[in-house]
């Protein structure tokens, strides 16, 4: 009876079943009503079943339900909210566009709450609205990506003015910036003081520090994800500026109206234009002198948008900036009566990075997105150097000739083909796997050298190569991660990240878990955990505290293998409606297979023998961090508070660093606090502010001096200086100053006869002119006894300060 009873429940579960499983998904596009443009990161949710999801990347949603009566409420932060109300009786594909509101147009948004707020599982992650960035003052006027990221918890700027990203205390090497989802290497402009980011081409920026998703790999310590607008669908739009350093000019609209759009944006320095004027009133008409010379950098973005039909769509995304330093100089001399010549000097040095991706969109089913991508990119740095002189005889003979041409030339080239998916079984679980192949080629130096002289019954001649051969490499990477709910208390992330790195006779094979936890204690309470292991397969060699264009990229190698990390991160987020947003995260992070160069060593722009000059060793580094957020309403911003520490250790035998004891890393610092806010008084007018303190740079000093008495140089007299030695007791061993300034900017807008929104910004940097130190070096000051004129020298340290108080102005007109 019992067996009877057992299979009668059985068949009628069985008979019952399609009826409780009945469920149709939801998906499609959310996009901006107003021009077209995808909205990343909207939100999608059902007041009935308590149920939601967001867009991906490309816009794109899915969403499955019971059967019957639904309530959609579509919301993004600075738009109306969208409600649909329905019955839901089969599969349906809803395309939505949300109007922008007017009173929330200027709210600054640093997350987005439903994915890496109070109730999505992602910690250590931070969104930048792009109208942020753009009001953030800053130096020259001239809004910056980077700068702006420099002003959050957990993130740190490198030398004053410096656009270093140093993330939760690993280098700047170690983080890795994507454009349109292709890898930027060198992201810095005028030695590192700018981006090469230019905001008016840019939708979204988002910052993992920590806790990262399976699908991105590759560095240690950060994933700066940079989003190009597609363009307007709806009519051609523009943006023009020009402010003290450069001018910018960004267009965007229609090729086929809501089918094919474009988005270019142009930027250009022009200090080498104006300062041409200047060098030629100095020129000598007689005897020649500089025909021109000075510094540039440009960006030109692109972007094209296809819609093939209601399932795909084509992207292509291109970036080319480069800076560039020429030079070209002409003399002629006259010696005496019988004696003239001539020099010719000139002088070409371009770096930059190029890329592009070419990417197919397509919805498989109204549960699987695929993602399709095939990119290119490109740092390079190109120096030439060109020397010609000839010398006359009185009868204007030519007595003897001279030719010297000099090259130098470095870079990294990667290929790489990519597919990812975006898989939503239900409304419980959000599945994303994907796999890429990038081949790399690295081109770490070449230089060559030619020399010709004919003269004084004399012929000489050279021409050399010199340098290291390319190198490649091929990448492997593979990904799965998982984003499901036990309940409503309880969501979790699982995911694995898969890569291999095959160089000359290496191999390397990498498997890394990553994991996040997310409980919620209320509706605006949650605690949230995080892990991640990270692997880096290239190394970036510099002794320089500013990017320099000789900075090298070089892979890992049979000696020199790829850095490591896991980062354990504990987190409480807490939401006050209509007010702030308060988050404090804890981390702590190993590292192993660290680079420093070696007591001694150094490193000019050659990657020969560069294995000798380094060693590895491991690190730590832990702290705290507090973010306080305002979002809403005319006075926004947030207040930001880390507290850290990041070690390093060099022990293994025969490449100690520091006697193999444990130093602070050079951007080590306790405390760093920004405070950045906004206040709109009217349409006309707003005006922006940011301070900022942080504990000084760590630096190394000798600070000890001997004489050599032993030494068969030494004569023992006053007026001879003996051998001297220096002694370094420990690497880093001396603090700077600590390091504050306060950024002030207003904003005079104003609607112009024709409709064009015109705006004009003044700023100011470091508004109380603090004279910050950019660098220290010891400097021997002669001291005087005024009674018996006895000289001593005596070591000081000296302060150089780049950056005074600095004002800009710019004008922008919109139409």
């Amino acid at each position: 009876m019992k067996k009877l009873t057992t299979l009668f429940l059985m068949l009628l579960c069985l008979s019952v079943y399609p009826i409780l499983a009945q469920r149709y998904t939801i998906s499609g596009y959310i996009t901006d009503k107003e021009n077209g443009e995808t909205l990343l990161s909207a939100t999608i949710y059902d007041s009935n079943s308590s149920k939601g999801s967001v867009t991906n990347n490309f816009g794109y949603y899915s969403l499955t339900l019971p059967a019957g009566t639904v309530t959609l409420e579509y919301s993004y932060i600075g738009y109306r909210t969208l409600k649909q109300e329905f019955q839901l009786k089969s599969d349906t594909v809803l395309n939505i566009q949300l109007a922008q509101d007017n009173m929330l147009q200027e709210v600054t948004v640093i997350g987005h709450r439903s994915e890496i707020g109070v109730k999505g599982t992602q910690m250590s992650t931070v969104e930048v609205p792009i109208e942020q960035i753009k009001n953030i003052p800053t130096l020259l006027g001239e809004n910056d990506l980077i700068k702006a990221l420099q002003l959050l918890p957990g993130v740190q700027s490198g030398t004053e003015g410096s656009a270093g990203l140093y993330v939760r205390g690993g280098g700047p090497d170690e983080n890795l910036l994507l454009l349109d989802g292709v890898p930027l290497y060198n992201v810095n402009h005028m030695l590192g003081f700018f981006s090469v980011f230019n905001s008016d081409a840019l939708k979204n920026v988002t910052l993992y520090k920590g806790s990262f998703p399976a699908r991105f790999g590759g560095r240690l310590s950060s994933i700066v994800d940079v989003r190009m607008k597609d363009g307007d669908d709806k009519k051609i739009r523009g943006t023009a500026s020009i402010g003290l350093i450069s001018s910018k000019l960004q267009l965007e609209g229609p090729i086929i109206k809501e089918k094919t759009t474009f988005n270019i944006s142009l930027r250009r320095t022009y200090l080498d234009v104006l300062a041409q004027p200047i060098i030629k009133m100095m020129q000598d008409e007689g005897n020649g002198g500089v025909k021109s010379a000075g510094y540039y950098f440009y960006d030109i973005n692109a972007k094209f948008t296809h819609k093939l039909s209601d399932r795909d769509k084509l992207y292509l995304s291109t970036y080319m900036g480069d800076d560039a330093i020429y030079m070209d100089v002409a003399e002629k001399s006259t010696y005496g009566e019988s004696f003239q010549s001539k020099e010719h000097t000139k002088l070409d040095w371009n770096w930059g990075n190029t890329i592009a991706a070419l990417r197919w969109n397509r919805v498989v089913n109204n549960k699987l997105f695929m993602n399709t991508t095939a990119s290119f990119t490109r740092y390079r740095s190109a120096l030439g150097s060109a020397y010609e002189s000839q010398d006359f005889s009185g009868q204007g003979k030519v007595t003897r000739e001279e030719e010297t041409r000099l090259s130098y030339n470095s870079g990294i080239r990667d290929w790489t083909l990519k597919t990812d998916f975006d898989f939503t079984p239900n409304v419980n679980h959000d599945v994303k796997f994907g796999a890429s192949y990038t081949y790399h080629t690295f081109s770490p130096d070449v230089t060559s050298l030619k020399f010709n002289s004919t003269g004084d019954n004399n012929e000489e001649n050279i021409d050399t190569i010199a340098g290291s051969p390319k190198v490649y490499a091929h990448e492997t990477m593979a990904f799965l991660e998982d984003n499901f709910s036990l309940g409503r208390v309880l969501k979790i992330n699982l995911g694995a990240h898969f890569s291999s790195f095959h160089v000359q006779n290496s191999h390397y094979f990498s498997l890394q878990p990553r994991a996040g936890l997310r409980v919620l204690l209320a509706e605006n309470l949650s605690l949230k955990a995080g892990y991640a292991s990270m692997n880096q397969y290239i190394h970036m060699l510099s002794n320089n505290s500013i990017s320099m264009p000789t900075d090298l990229w070089v892979p890992a190698t049979t000696k020199i293998k790829p850095m490591k990390s896991h980062q354990y991160a504990l987190g409480a987020f807490y939401s006050v409606p209509h007010i702030a947003d308060f988050s404090v995260e804890g981390y702590y992070k190993t590292m192993h297979n660290l680079l420093e160069y070696k007591d001694g060593a150094s490193f000019i722009g050659s990657s020969t023998n560069w294995e000798e000059k380094v060693s590895m060793g491991r690190g730590v580094a832990y702290g705290i961090e507090f973010l306080a957020q305002r979002s809403f309403g005319n006075t926004t911003g947030w207040i930001g508070y880390t507290w850290s520490k990041s070690d390093r250790l060099f022990d293994r035998p025969g490449n100690t660093i520091n006697k193999g004891r444990w130093f602070p890393a050079k951007y080590d610092r306790r405390h760093d606090i920004s405070i950045t806010g906004t206040h709109k008084f009217s349409e006309k007018i707003d005006v922006s502010a940011s301070w900022v303190f942080s504990t000084g740079n760590a630096a190394t000093f000798a600070f000890h001096e001997y004489a050599a008495i032993n030494s068969p140089n030494y004569r023992g007299d006053s007026y001879y200086f003996p051998d001297t030695y220096y002694h370094v007791d420990a690497r880093n061993n001396f603090r700077y100053d600590n390091y504050h300034r306060l950024d002030f900017g207003v904003n005079f807008h104003k609607i112009t006869k024709r409709g064009n929104l015109r705006t004009w910004n003044i700023s100011i940097y470091n508004v109380y002119n603090r004279l910050n130190p950019f660098y220290l070096y010891i400097w021997g000051k002669t001291i005087v006894n005024p009674e018996t004129g006895e000289r001593k020298t005596k070591s000081v340290l000296r302060q150089t300060t780049l950056f005074p108080i600095i004002p800009s102005v710019s004008y922008t007109i919109k139409f």
